[in-house]
Parts: structure tokens; C-alpha cells; sequence
């Protein structure tokens, strides 16, 4: 975590000179700007799968009338064809999966009072009037419009408004395919109809870790949602 923590000091060290106070979480968006750059080619495998498995739509609606008696025997030939196409129903996943190791190391740096038994200074850097290592439950504390309070709404605001644009998209995906389908693969149905909600529980995520892993939580998932506009 110590050599983490000095790429983050290294990368504010550079930004200082135009974000001055709010340097630190400047370089936590330009991280998580990178780390997203890191994860494109992942990102147009996944927007690839997406238009493969729409294609496949057609094959699987004709397996479903030969199999509409026969549910087992209806997965086995879809996950047949979903292999013999090589396309995987969860490879829009690993994108995410990717970026879970960078979350979870921004969570632990600025939740730990010490780094190598020294003291934490990241600790007392702060995006405008809120710590980055604080939450939402303390700048609530001096009042939900006070300096503090007013980040976390302004980043709420954008969680809500990116939440609510991948819930459309993925609710216009949904209807126009087929929706019998998606339960021809054991699971996948129940992720199809929570898939356009889940978005939202970004809000908790912001709400619950510190301001600096609110941040990349932020980061990520508005670049996401830009990435997959593109993509699509």
C-alpha cells in the first residue's frame, strides 16, 4: 500500500500547481481516468460480446420452440451455442473485476491512520471543504448544505443522473431483445432484470466509503457510462 500511496503523492505533486489544495483529488480522478484507459480493450471485448450475443438472439428463439417441453435440454444447446460462437453471457463483467483491486486499495489508503507505522498524511488532504478521508454521515454533521455536505451532493447529483441514463439504456436493451431468452442461461434472467437498477446502488457505495474511494467510484462509472455511448 506504501508504494500506492506514494504514486498518488507523486501524481497530486504534479497537479499541485493547478488544483493547489484540492491536488490529491485530482489525482485520484486522474488515476481513475488511467486505470479506465488500462481497461478499454476490455471494455470494446465487452461492447463486441453485447452486439455478438444480440446477433445470436434469433438462433436462441428457434431453440426455445424445439425446446419449450425440455427446459435442461434448452440450456445445454444455448450454452452450446454461446461456446461455438465463442461468446461469453458474463463477459461484460470483467471490466469491473479489474478495477475491484484499485477500489479496494483507495479504500484501505484512506482508511488507515498510519502507512509503513508512519502517519497517514493523505489524511488531512481535503477536495475543497471535505476531508478525503471522511464520509458522508461527518459532513452531514455540519449540516447537509455546509461546505462539506455540498461535495457529497454535487456527487450524488452526478450518481443519480449517470444511474438514471444506464438504467434507460439498459431497459431500451432489454426490451428490444427477446426477454424469454436471457432465462435460457441458468441466472442470467435474474441479473437481466436487476441489471438497470444496480447502477443506483453506486449512491450507497458514495454514501457508506470515504470521500477518496467516493471519488473513483464516481470517476469510473461516469467514464462508463461515456464509454458505453461510444460503443454502442
Amino acid at each position: 500500500m506504501s508504494v500506492f500511496a506514494r504514486l498518488v503523492e507523486q501524481l497530486a505533486d504534479l497537479l499541485q500547481p493547478f488544483f493547489h489544495a484540492s491536488a490529491t483529488a485530482a489525482a485520484i480522478v486522474l488515476f481513475t481516468a488511467l486505470v479506465r484507459l488500462a481497461a478499454h480493450p476490455l471494455a470494446r471485448a465487452a461492447a463486441r460480446g453485447q452486439r455478438a450475443r444480440a446477433a445470436l438472439q434469433p438462433r436462441i428463439a428457434e431453440l426455445r420452440e424445439r425446446h419449450a417441453r425440455h427446459p435442461e435440454r434448452l440450456q445445454r444447446a444455448v450454452l452450446e451455442l454461446h461456446t461455438e460462437a465463442r461468446v461469453s453471457p458474463f463477459s461484460g463483467l470483467l471490466p469491473v473485476l479489474l478495477q475491484l483491486p484499485v477500489f479496494y486499495l483507495l479504500y484501505h489508503l484512506f482508511s488507515s491512520a498510519t502507512i509503513g507505522e508512519k502517519p497517514n498524511s493523505l489524511l488531512g488532504h481535503d477536495l475543497l471543504a471535505a476531508p478525503l478521508g471522511g464520509h458522508w454521515a461527518d459532513a452531514v454533521g455540519g449540516g447537509v448544505f455546509g461546505g462539506a455536505g455540498l461535495v457529497y451532493l454535487v456527487l450524488f447529483a452526478v450518481v443519480a443522473a449517470v444511474a438514471t441514463v444506464n438504467c434507460l439504456r439498459a431497459r431500451r436493451t432489454a426490451a428490444g431483445s427477446p426477454a424469454p431468452a436471457a432465462d435460457a442461461v441458468p441466472g442470467l434472467g435474474v441479473v437481466g432484470k436487476a441489471a438497470p437498477f444496480l447502477s443506483f446502488l453506486t449512491l450507497v457505495t458514495v454514501a457508506v466509503v470515504p470521500l477518496a474511494a467516493a471519488l473513483y467510484v464516481v470517476t469510473s462509472t461516469t467514464v462508463s457510462a461515456v464509454e458505453r455511448a461510444v460503443l454502442s
